[in-house]
């Protein structure tokens, strides 16, 4: 069976976009962190950012991992604005402008999240690449779901949302 890879959204900017993906609990906003920091020491133009986001999409997306999730038409839908917003509000304008962007989550959290839940993960790929850059550096950290859960409970001190259960994860 072949694979085609998507054609991504063509990128004129002289930017660096750096994504850094895996399941909750994995690790990736330490890692943001340690690469912002280290970039920053080197007097490098760094904009760091996460996903859902705080703007109105991304606090409905908030709001319903805490209550009860979305329907997964509704939950994409959520997802792909937000991630509009924040194309059009914050990565691109910074892309364009030279920076570095950092990530904590991008598009390959929606296509494995909504695709767990049942959405057709080749469609869903083949949009998301279709409407966002393509990451110049992308790093998946790989951990264990039940590693991921205990530092959710243990070291945040929280208690896991509905995304974060050891089935989903």
């Amino acid at each position: 069976m072949s694979r085609e890879r998507p054609h991504s959204m063509t990128r004129t900017d002289s930017g660096l976009l750096i994504a850094f993906e895996g399941i909750d609990g994995a690790g990736k906003t330490t890692q943001v962190e340690l690469l912002t920091q280290a970039l920053l020491a080197q007097h490098k133009s760094v904009i760091r950012s996460k996903e859902p986001t705080d703007g109105v999409w991304g606090q409905k997306i908030r709001t319903s991992s805490r209550t009860d999730r979305m329907t997964l038409p509704d939950e994409l839908h959520a997802f792909i604005e937000d991630r509009n917003e924040h194309l059009r509000d914050k990565i691109l304008p910074a892309l364009n402008q030279g920076q570095t962007v950092i990530l904590d989550r991008y598009f390959y959290s929606t296509i494995a999240y909504q695709g767990s839940r049942g959405g057709d993960v080749a469609t869903i790929t083949a949009q998301m690449f279709a409407s966002a850059p393509e990451p110049d550096i992308v790093s998946l950290i790989d951990a264990p779901p039940e590693v991921g859960l205990a530092r959710i409970r243990q070291g945040r001190g929280e208690v896991p949302n509905a995304f974060e259960t050891l089935a989903n994860l």
